[in-house]
């Protein structure tokens, strides 16, 4: 009898645990996803003022999201000191492969590409995560 007893209680509990896991997860998600948007929004605003070099025709957002962690060099600056962005890029918490690099484990959309349909190209004008599920909210992860 106890036995049964102890079997559907962890019954009960297994699905609450999976649920609470995959909570954490989302909300990494959304910390990763603000924290890399906003540091591609404060590149382009650089960009827009300035004090980036950007050549004739290129949208003013960066080439790589290693350009965030590696810095730009502050044309405004006397000393000509570098602007970083980003400390270190965060990972994608649902990214499975431990050897790629956290730049890798991002889907980049280019500003050239169209929402509904994100490609890579000369520029990263947004992120993505590359995992198919669908979040608590119904709404697949990739849409975030």
């Amino acid at each position: 009898m106890t036995l049964a007893i102890v079997a559907v209680l962890a019954a009960m509990v297994m699905p609450l645990a999976e649920l609470s896991v995959k909570r954490v997860q989302e909300q990494e998600l959304r910390r990763n996803l603000r924290e890399i948007r906003t540091a591609i929004d404060a590149y382009k605003q650089a960009s827009d003022e300035g004090r980036i070099n950007k050549a004739p025709g290129e949208s003013g957002y960066p080439k790589s999201l290693e350009i965030l962690t590696e810095g730009a060099e502050d044309k405004k600056s006397p000393e000509k000191t570098r602007i970083y962005f980003l400390r270190r890029i965060p990972r994608d918490p649902f990214a499975s492969d431990t050897t790629q690099s956290a730049a890798d484990t991002w889907g980049k959309r280019s500003y050239a590409s169209p929402p509904d349909d994100p490609k890579e190209g000369d520029d990263v004008f947004d992120v993505y995560t590359l995992n198919e599920n669908t979040g608590i909210n119904g709404i697949p992860y990739r849409e975030w």
